[in-house]
């Protein structure tokens, strides 16, 4: 796992730091030059050096300092020396002086190899000054120093001309704003360095392999034993959003999976694949809350039900029913979500649940626009786990939130989100926790998109047959 920390929580760091500020800035300062180093910068090549006025700026002067005894022409331009006699960025100013860096002022861009961003830290908001925007679009590589200057350190958010850097180097634990909005594309490579602050307290976590254990089965196992998925979905017109959760349900391990779904689409799936078992209740192309009873019985057996897939513009009564009703694991996806008309309903369920929406469903159902510290509250208030989906995905179950970046644009492919709620209640269903399922099955559905991605346009039915290739 990889904590992300608030601009707030760096200060806090920065303030509570037992050693001098002068040997954290040094060390700062150094790994800045060692990534300028690795990306080809040596003996005279020319390196200028934006430096701000403030620590992120001495951070600038001191790997100017150090690229400088390496042999590369270093000039700093400066939007102005740092203030005070003895500050630690005076200093660090100072000291490249003296170690042959020049230093002039801001001006017009002039040809480099390499720029170095050490214009503003973490706490910069609104746009960047006039002077500096011709800067934005020099033809050279850009490393930025804690976050290119331009863009929000907290939200990711840029609201002018902002560095689009190849590698950011920043402290401790990246940023929120290294993650959300437009941070992905505008920090690059992100190197995260220990320049010897406390641990930090994390806004969330970035999920990392480790953090994405795959459900096992046993050496005598059968296919109940094995976790039992059954899905609730399927309406003329939009059949293959169940056929879609259903097989990525078996792809994904479950040992048995089933669609309940009106009666008359049972002949529909019998013909799009004879692995799928289909189970048809009522007497209507779309389910109501008479079919409510049969379902119930249908599904009684099963571990974990989805709800949602392909369903059609159902009575809410019949979805809150199907919450009331089953005792096990629930993923509600879809059409299951949107047919509610807020989340109390999701609160007096005492099995483990999981909601999948993406940003409209979720702003549908709560009211609030997506994000994760909204997703956090619903998933308290409902004592359930919610998976928001979108890039990042953020999983959380109201104390611990965890953002999940392997999925890519790739993604954004009717039937994807079918896939990731078969996934994830073939998970449950296999014994992993409610928590731990929905961050497992949102990191190995984004790594199976991406690995389609290498070879080609990503369809939900290419990733269904890739969720199977999976292995613990």
């Amino acid at each position: 796992m990889k904590p992300v920390i608030t601009p707030v929580e760096s200060a806090r760091l920065d303030k509570a730091a037992t050693e001098p500020i002068e040997t954290l800035m040094e060390r700062a300062g150094f790994a800045v030059a060692t990534a300028a180093a690795d990306m080809g910068i040596g003996y005279g090549d020319a390196v200028t050096v934006l430096a701000g006025q403030g620590n992120n700026g001495g951070d600038g002067y001191v790997a100017a300092k150090y690229l400088a005894r390496r042999g590369a022409q270093v000039t700093v331009r400066s939007i102005g020396f740092p203030k005070g006699d003895f500050s630690p960025a005076r200093k660090a100013a100072q000291a490249a002086v003296d170690a042959g860096v020049i230093v002039e002022s801001l001006g017009d861009p002039a040809p480099t190899q390499l720029v170095i961003d050490a214009l503003f830290g973490v706490g910069f908001r609104g746009e960047l000054p006039d002077q500096v925007v011709p800067w934005t679009q020099v033809d050279a590589p850009v490393l930025a120093v804690d976050v290119p200057s331009g863009l929000d350190a907290a939200s990711g958010a840029v609201t002018g001309p902002v560095f689009t850097a190849d590698v950011t180097v920043t402290f401790q634990a990246a940023k929120t704003g290294h993650v959300l909005g437009e941070g992905p594309d505008r920090s690059g490579e992100l190197r995260v360095v220990d320049i010897g602050l406390d641990e930090p307290r994390a806004e969330f976590l970035v999920t990392e392999v480790e953090d994405a254990p795959l459900p096992g089965r046993a050496r005598r196992a059968h296919k109940w034993s094995a976790g039992s998925v059954a899905v609730v979905g399927g309406s003329p017109g939009i059949t293959g959003a169940a056929m879609l959760a259903t097989r990525s349900a078996l792809n994904a391990g479950a040992g048995a999976a089933t669609i309940v779904c009106a009666a008359s689409l049972v002949p529909v799936y019998a013909s799009l694949d004879p692995g799928v078992m289909a189970a048809g209740v009522g007497n209507s192309h779309w389910f109501t809350v008479g079919d409510l009873d049969g379902v119930l019985e249908v599904v009684e057996r099963y571990d974990v039900l989805v709800v949602g897939p392909g369903l059609g513009p159902v009575d809410p009564q019949f979805v809150e029913g199907l919450l009331y009703g089953f005792k096990g694991a629930l993923v509600l996806d879809a059409d299951g979500i949107n047919a509610l008309h807020n989340d109390e309903a999701l609160a007096n369920r005492s099995a483990p649940t999981v909601i999948t929406p993406h940003a409209g469903e979720f702003v549908r159902l709560t009211g609030e626009d997506a994000s994760y510290d909204a997703a956090a509250r619903l998933a308290d208030r409902t004592v359930s786990v919610v998976l928001l989906k979108g890039n990042p995905t953020f999983v959380t179950d109201g104390k611990t939130t965890w953002a999940v970046t392997t999925g890519g644009p790739e993604l954004a492919t009717i039937g994807t989100g079918d896939v990731l709620g078969g996934m994830v209640g073939a998970y449950m269903a296999a014994g992993l926790s409610a928590d731990v399922a929905a961050r497992s099955a949102a990191y190995h559905h984004g790594m199976a998109g991406a690995r389609l991605d290498r070879h080609g346009t990503v369809t939900a039915t290419d990733l269904v047959v890739e969720i199977g290739q999976i292995t613990p």
